[in-house]
């Protein structure tokens, strides 16, 4: 698809239905093995080395290794993981795909995923823990949201407010975000655990490949899609 028609975000649909679906008929859900206790753990672990991102194995493990970012992809070990990258990539991936075209969208959810899980193998070489889950791709395609579209307005809920949903400019949300993954990854500097250097790296390269786009954009001179406001 080459992005002319951009009424439906079709590649945000389909990354959300692939991953529910490679969720839901692997051992991580619980629901397509029989198993239980040791052995599905033991199920669990096997998936998740076979198609997830292990550092150690990944700059020297062949050719098989260097494929496991892009599969890790679309992994996810718990129901809450799941449900919390499909829900941002619901909310923000359909307005970046409707502003980016459909092919470029799903070139840049793939190459920047891919690059952020570069990032975080880079920095924790040595380990031996598996990788897996949209995070990176997420945190880019939000990188890409406040670089597009600044003063959209998203309705947010926060647990010191109360719980109370209020709107604010994305910028703000997004800011505020991106600050405490960032300290999360000082915090966890000495060791691997939730990959927070890879949803920095993420939003980070989003922003920059947004910046790069929209600013070849003006150049060429393609009216922009339309601002709108965004519940989160």
């Amino acid at each position: 698809m080459d992005g002319t028609d951009r009424t439906r975000p079709v590649v945000t649909y389909a990354l959300i239905g692939s991953c529910f679906l490679l969720f839901a008929v692997g051992p991580a859900s619980g629901l397509a093995t029989g198993g239980s206790g040791a052995a599905l753990r033991a199920a669990q672990d096997a998936w998740f080395g076979r198609w997830g991102v292990v550092p150690r194995e990944l700059f020297g493990g062949g050719p098989r290794a260097l494929v496991t970012p892009l599969t890790a992809l679309f992994l996810h070990s718990t129901w809450l993981h799941l449900a919390g990258n499909l829900l941002f990539l619901f909310v923000f991936g359909d307005m970046v795909e409707r502003r980016m075209g459909r092919l470029r969208f799903a070139v840049f959810y793939l190459a920047t995923g891919y690059a952020a899980m570069l990032c975080y193998a880079a920095s924790h070489p040595g380990s031996g823990e598996t990788l897996v889950g949209a995070s990176g791709a997420v945190s880019a395609v939000l990188g890409a949201f406040l670089r597009l579209f600044p003063r959209a307005r998203v309705t947010s809920v926060f647990p010191f407010l109360l719980f109370l949903p209020l709107r604010f400019p994305a910028w703000a949300v997004l800011l505020f975000w991106l600050t405490l993954q960032w300290l999360a990854v000082r915090r966890d500097a000495d060791g691997p655990g939730v990959a927070y250097l890879a949803h920095v790296a993420g939003f980070t390269l989003g922003f920059l490949a947004a910046w790069r786009q929209d600013r070849r954009a003006r150049v060429t001179g393609p009216a922009p899609a339309p601002e709108g406001e965004t519940p989160s």
